[in-house]
């Protein structure tokens, strides 16, 4: 009989990839999304418009715990993948309250529905985020690095981290967090500096725009490929007991590197083509972040497999073929 997964953001980018594995192994998916409507197959749902066969979606708000509730009762899931969230760093400071209400609210409804059906032992996953780190102390972080976060979305996330660590202890659930480190693909939102740049390279190489507006170019992240990072999901989820993971590369880059990479692929240079604006730096910014993901490789026996100048080169074809 095969395992049911259900999976909340299933419309994001880790959501898409996690739900194509999944089917992959044999899965029954379902996914949240806050309403069906078929004029969303070419907007919301278009990361997983060729699957959509495949997979049941149900509406449903994570602000609603009555309906969260009657999804997780109707169906069953033997998994769930609670990747929902407000997700973009930079909004988090225009609008800290909805960023609130859902990241936080969101996982304390999933986590309470799960206990409600605790003896199925449902297990659950949270993606939390190495946003949660902020303004680091030390070179490399791993799952004893103290948390100082530097945005609603980052305290947002570790405040969902520490639900589920405490309903994991209070209640015997099998509920783990994992600590990705910046995950991207050609699936990242628009929104985000890495696709914005390779969206914006794009349609430099097609002739369609001439620059680029960036903020903090010094600011350096471990970057890895999303689809590497949804395998570390489902292997937690294989454990025999719950914990948490940090999920990274190791390896470090900075927006400028990405930039510079990005445009290199096309044979342009980098500098000809982008501004600095001042608006775009944030009131309180994260410098550096870096993965020490040494448990995980140990215990999971999971490595990534993309490495930087492939996803940057993936980014960047993926984008100029579809302006083609």
């Amino acid at each position: 009989m095969s395992k049911v997964a259900l999976i909340t953001g299933i419309t994001g980018q880790d959501g898409s990839y996690l739900a194509e594995l999944l089917l992959s192994k044999g899965y029954e998916v379902h996914g949240i999304v806050r309403r069906v409507a078929l004029e969303d197959e070419t907007h919301r749902l278009w990361r997983i418009r060729k699957i959509l066969n495949d997979i049941t979606l149900h509406s449903g708000s994570l602000e609603s715990y009555a309906r969260i509730f009657n999804i997780v009762l109707k169906i069953k899931p033997d998994e769930i993948y609670h990747l929902g969230a407000q997700s973009y760093v930079g909004y988090s400071f225009e609008d800290e309250f909805s960023t609130f209400s859902m990241n936080i609210n969101g996982t304390h409804y999933m986590l309470s529905a799960v206990k409600e059906f605790a003896d199925k032992k449902v297990k659950f996953y949270f993606a939390a985020s190495s946003e949660m780190f902020g303004k680091v102390k030390q070179p490399h972080q791993n799952e004893n690095t103290p948390f100082h976060p530097r945005s609603a979305y980052g305290i947002s996330k570790v405040t969902g981290y520490h639900l589920v660590k405490n309903y994991r202890e209070a209640y015997n659930l099998h509920a783990s967090n994992g600590i990705l480190f910046n995950h991207e693909s050609p699936r990242r939102g628009f929104e985000f500096v890495t696709r914005k740049i390779s969206h914006g390279v794009a349609r430099i190489k097609k002739g369609l725009q001439k620059k680029i507006k960036l903020g903090n170019m010094k600011s350096r992240r471990d970057w890895g490929h999303a689809k590497d990072y949804v395998n570390a999901m489902w292997l937690m989820l294989q454990q025999d007991k719950a914990d948490d993971f940090v999920i990274g590369t190791g390896k470090q880059n900075s927006v400028e590197d990405f930039a510079k990479k990005a445009f290199d692929h096309v044979g342009l240079n980098y500098k000809d083509h982008i501004i600095i604006d001042k608006n775009l730096i944030r009131p309180a910014e994260v410098d550096t972040l870096l993965a020490d993901y040494s448990k995980a490789k140990k215990l999971l026996k999971w490595e990534p497999k993309i490495t930087f100048d492939d996803l940057v080169a993936n980014m960047v074809e993926e984008d100029l073929k579809s302006l083609s």
